[in-house]
């Protein structure tokens, strides 16, 4: 028994083009590509339609890595299996998404949302975001099919800038805050001075998570990093270590980069903030 494909709904006149280009992608296809699910929002998937590109499908990756909980006892300098585990599973993670960006025929990723968990056993990275292609591309060699956090409007103006992402750069670090000696954290209880050893800590693992993010860049052989995010801070579950993550995305300029003048507008949605003037005598 055999059935014939549901006919696509025409296109209403009078639309926007970018409307009319979005609603005759979202038809339903037969094959390969059937339909498209992305964590776009609507104004971000017209945003992509306007530059002649598409979503094409949500794309995930995701890895866990132990590390041996003896590693987080107090000590001095870098914790290097806790370095090495995190750079691994972001790796492998990215390496995940990709694999499943190429396999849907995409161009690159964009939007990509960051999860991460640092627990004494394990480090866990799950990635998640939409493939995207230029409007009935052909797929690219997988080497040339990028990963980035960007939002799709970033992207969408970095493409028309001229520029592209290339990678998805990270650099971690956690380090030992050295243990005070008994006399000093006793003094200091009733002190309000600089933990010094905290701060050191931190600038230790910030300029060493920092060279591995542009090292990073550098070996994807991009011009510079954009939408860095940064976290940092000391671990719940070992309050003497501190980590230092940053990640962004490598982009690159093309042959047609060119600048772009900036258009001023004012929203109307700002919350107006109002105070008594008297208060001010």
């Amino acid at each position: 028994m055999s059935t014939t494909p549901p006919r696509p709904h025409p296109v209403p006149e009078g639309l926007p083009a970018a409307v009319r280009q979005a609603l005759a992608v979202a038809e339903p296809r037969h094959g390969a590509h059937a339909g498209l699910t992305s964590d776009l929002t609507i104004d971000e998937t017209l945003i992509l339609h306007s530059i002649a590109w598409a979503p094409r499908d949500l794309v995930v990756g995701l890895s866990v890595q132990s590390v041996p909980s003896v590693i987080w006892s107090w000590g001095s300098g870098e914790i290097e299996l806790a370095s090495r585990a995190h750079a691994r599973a972001f790796a492998h993670a990215v390496a995940r998404l990709h694999a499943e960006a190429v396999a849907v025929g995409a161009h690159g990723v964009v939007g990509v949302h960051v999860e991460r968990r640092i627990l004494s056993s394990h480090i866990e990275v799950e990635l998640v975001g939409t493939a995207v292609a230029p409007i009935d591309a052909r797929p690219l060699p997988d080497a040339q099919v990028f990963v980035s956090d960007l939002p799709a409007r970033d992207f969408a103006l970095l493409f028309v800038a001229g520029w592209r992402p290339v990678a998805l750069a990270v650099g971690a670090s956690f380090t030992y805050a050295p243990r005070r000696a008994v006399g000093a954290a006793l003094r200091q209880q009733t002190q309000n001075v600089e933990l010094t050893n905290y701060t050191e800590a931190l600038y230790s693992a910030r300029a060493t998570a920092m060279e591995r993010m542009q090292r990073a860049a550098l070996d994807a052989h991009g011009a510079g990093i954009v939408d860095v995010t940064v976290t940092e801070g000391p671990l719940h579950f070992a309050a003497h270590a501190i980590g230092f993550t940053a990640w962004g995305t490598v982009v690159t300029p093309t042959p047609n980069a060119r600048s772009i003048d900036p258009i001023t507008t004012v929203s109307l949605d700002d919350t107006v903030s109002a105070f008594d003037v008297a208060s001010l005598a």
